[in-house]
């Protein structure tokens, strides 16, 4: 059975030494797009062929990310873990993730050859060669739409250096460094990168999130197990259980029956957008600067280095998008991460009235039938209706 390997990361030194054993057969891609590329390349490939991804460790989280986006498109994809330490816990939320195999950073002759024994015996016991989707879709940003971001980024940019200058002085004198607040989001193909907007909330506002969650104005309920539901099935007898029962589901911690944990993820994702009204988290300048949508301007980074583009769906936050990632919600991010987009401009002042699947819906509609048309269509609405009447 032939392997085509692809290293997942930037460890120049890592990346030297599996080349030096794998030779032809190794690939290496910076971000997952390109894994998902390289591997639709062998889509028609007739031979038994199986397409190993060598993932460098990073943390939890985003590497969740990263196996998600590859085993929903390719879910037979063998993926091994690149790492050099590894504690037992850890082993098993990997393996829990859809992690097969780990393998040390710097391999040794022997490690590859473990590897390769490894994969060839998994493909025998499982009988299928590399399985891919049915019309699998990768979204190409089309060079109108790139040429017109970058335009419009930079000029927004220049024009905009004085108020932008503005903003980030009343920040500082108001709370403090720092003035941008950075965080991982999710966009086109999964992609993750760093989203840029002037802080408006107090320095410890995530630690906060938690004691908010009443005024989530789209919250469904608990998204978690409920306890006594919990207690419930810890205190069945195990016995009594079949094991090779497939709605009865184990995790470290409780039993559960598969019913209730569908349940308990409907809930998880009625809450995938979280959006408070007259949130306590927020300073003076930062009410301010988001009534008028100020604090996105710096977005017009991520449109002119490529992350983002003017017009599209909203990227989303990690803990956001790993609870899209099911077939019917997997259109969402094979379109544009925009600055604006088809839902902001259909509620925009009302935006506590459109439930996260009217957001999902509208998301899936722009990426099939987003234009040039649509985009001007779009911006336009934009300057017209940017003035939010709500305070959030």
């Amino acid at each position: 059975m032939k392997a085509k390997y692809i290293y997942l990361g930037n460890n120049k030194e890592s990346i030297s030494c599996f080349r030096q054993f794998l030779g032809e057969d190794f690939s290496v891609a910076k971000h997952r797009v390109e894994v998902l590329r390289i591997v639709s390349t062998f889509e028609n490939r007739k031979d038994d062929l199986t397409v190993p991804v060598l993932l460098l460790q990073k943390d939890y989280l985003p590497d969740l990310m990263r196996v998600t986006s590859i085993k929903t498109f390719f879910p037979n994809t063998f993926t091994i873990l690149v790492t050099d330490k590894l504690t037992a816990s850890e082993s098993a939320r990997y393996l829990k993730m859809g992690v097969n195999n780990s393998i040390p950073t710097h391999p040794t002759a022997s490690n590859i050859n473990d590897c390769r024994q490894f994969i060839s015996q998994y493909y025998e016991v499982v009988n299928i060669p590399l399985l891919f989707k049915d019309n699998v879709n990768i979204f190409i940003l089309p060079k109108w739409k790139r040429a017109f971001d970058i335009i419009v980024s930079s000029f927004g940019l220049l024009c905009l250096s004085p108020l932008l200058l503005c903003v980030a002085v009343s920040i500082l004198i108001e709370d403090g460094f720092p003035i941008i607040y950075k965080s991982q989001r999710v966009g086109s193909n999964f992609h993750i990168f760093d989203f840029w907007k002037f802080r408006s909330m107090y320095k410890d506002a995530d630690k906060r999130l938690k004691d908010l969650k009443d005024l989530n104005q789209y919250s469904a309920g608990d998204s978690e197990l409920d306890k006594n539901e919990i207690l419930l099935h810890e205190e069945i007898d195990a016995s009594s259980i079949n094991l090779e029962d497939p709605t009865v589901l184990f995790d470290d911690n409780f039993v559960i029956d598969e019913k209730t944990l569908h349940t308990a993820k409907a809930k998880e994702q009625d809450e995938a957008f979280k959006k408070f009204v007259n949130d306590p988290r927020i300073t003076k300048t930062g009410h301010i600067i988001r009534k008028y949508s100020i604090d996105e301007l710096p977005q017009l980074w991520n449109i002119l280095i490529g992350d983002m583009s003017v017009v599209g769906n909203r990227p989303l936050p990690l803990y956001e998008a790993e609870l899209l990632t099911s077939d019917k919600d997997i259109d969402r991010f094979l379109a544009p991460s925009g600055l604006t987009g088809l839902w902001q401009i259909e509620k925009r002042g009302g935006a506590n009235k459109m439930s996260p699947e009217e957001r999902k819906q509208l998301d899936i509609q722009y990426g099939k039938d987003f234009c040039f048309t649509l985009d001007m269509k779009i911006i336009f609405k934009t300057f017209t209706s940017f003035i939010q009447k709500e305070n959030v």
